[in-house]
């Protein structure tokens, strides 16, 4: 970061005069605790006692042998509880709102994922809590809109615009705004207007702090790549962390959907389909027309879906010190399917994307190179996706019967 919020010609906070002193007041807590080593200790121990980190580094015998290349290893986010990521940010924004005396959360989801740890965090710091939620993504996550409703929250379905993940950021937004006394917004990913950047991919530097680490201890040397999936890149960003500075191939796989060719897909790094812009706060890579319009996106998970990127991202790949790619949904759910099959893990759809790139490039290395992928949350949330996906008739048959009670 070179100047307040911005990575290279990317970040910044683009806000309106109301939300100043709001935003001026959240950096001033983050700088705070930030250079406070008690408070990376408490988070730490709540992360130890509560969420169960440090996850594992799982060595992938099954699929080392299948592919007779390089040593793979998967970092298992999804042994998280609530099964992803997201907690490590959210509890870490929790400890902050508890020391800025706010007692109400809101937050924006798109896989669900994200809303289900930020209820689970309102319930255990005794906050009130509401989470936006586009109306396409409450029917597609259904079981996550049943848990974050029994923890206590107010689930908000978002009918506006494409009613995806963008539409729940610009109505959380509009919450926030409204109600900034007593109210902190919960940000999931490392987007938005500075601080969120920092602070997210703050937080969840704990994934590439332990990975490195293990790998160490485990082999003995670093890996030759890292692959992990990318919607707006706060678990990309958080095990890519620890190893910035190293000699190791760092690759961000992005929703290439029905085809890059198609238009019908969610990549605004790997594809040329991306530009700059500024939307929601931040200046980064969007999928925009050339008058600033946002482009509708697609992506067979949800998580995945959404029109910018991390401004944090876009400056590690203007120096090419990340690089991009992207995989499409057939390849996706042949990447989940062949790793339930060899490994017995279930990998969210989110986080398959990473798994799809690093076995089309496995074939291509070594016995002597070591590749990690971060599994960043498990696929339970997926079960109605992924039948309909695989034509099911079993399951298909089920969701007519209980679309109604399921949303499905």
């Amino acid at each position: 970061m070179n100047r307040r919020g911005y990575y290279g010609k990317f970040g910044g906070a683009f806000i309106p005069e109301i939300l100043t002193a709001t935003f001026d007041a959240l950096e001033d807590a983050f700088e705070k605790v930030r250079g406070d080593a008690s408070f990376w200790q408490e988070y730490s121990d709540i992360m130890s006692a509560y969420s169960c980190r440090p996850t594992p580094l799982t060595f992938a015998g099954n699929l080392t042998r299948h592919f007779e290349g390089p040593r793979i290893y998967i970092k298992r986010e999804d042994l998280n509880h609530t099964g992803a990521h997201k907690i490590n940010n959210v509890m870490g924004q929790g400890l902050l709102v508890r020391r800025m005396g706010k007692n109400r959360v809101v937050a924006e989801t798109g896989a669900g994922q994200h809303g289900v740890a930020t209820a689970t965090m309102a319930a255990r710091f005794g906050f009130r809590c509401s989470v936006y939620m586009g109306e396409t993504d409450v029917e597609r996550q259904r079981p996550n809109v049943f848990w974050m409703e029994r923890l206590g929250a107010e689930v908000i379905p978002v009918k506006d615009g494409t009613r995806i993940l963008k539409d729940a950021i610009n109505e959380a937004f509009r919450d926030w705004a409204a109600h900034m006394d007593d109210t902190h917004y919960v940000l999931g990913t490392a987007c938005g207007p500075h601080p969120f950047p920092d602070m997210v991919s703050y937080f969840q530097s704990i994934i590439g702090r332990e990975a490195r680490d293990q790998i160490l201890r485990q082999e003995k040397r670093l890996p030759t790549g890292i692959y992990a999936c990318v919607g707006g890149g706060s678990n990309a960003l958080g095990i890519f962390s620890g190893f910035l500075d190293d000699p190791v191939d760092l690759v961000g796989v992005e929703a290439g959907g029905e085809g890059l060719e198609t238009g019908r897909h969610a990549a605004r790094l790997a594809s040329d389909d991306g530009s700059v812009g500024v939307a929601q706060g931040y200046k980064t890579y969007f999928l925009q027309d050339r008058d600033g319009q946002m482009k509708e996106t697609h992506s067979v998970a949800a998580g995945l879906d959404y029109v910018g990127v991390s401004p944090i991202l876009a400056a590690h790949r203007e120096r090419g010190r990340i690089r991009f790619e992207a995989v499409t949904d057939s390849e996706v759910l042949d990447a989940m399917s062949l790793t339930i099959k060899k490994e017995g893990l279930i990998p969210a759809l989110e986080s398959s994307h990473a798994f799809a790139q690093a076995f089309k490039e496995a074939p291509y290395l070594s016995r002597d190179d070591i590749i990690l992928i971060n599994q960043s949350g498990r696929g339970d949330k997926d079960i109605f996706t992924i039948a309909d996906a695989f034509a099911d008739p079993g399951w298909q048959g089920f969701i007519r019967k209980k679309g109604r009670d399921y949303g499905a």
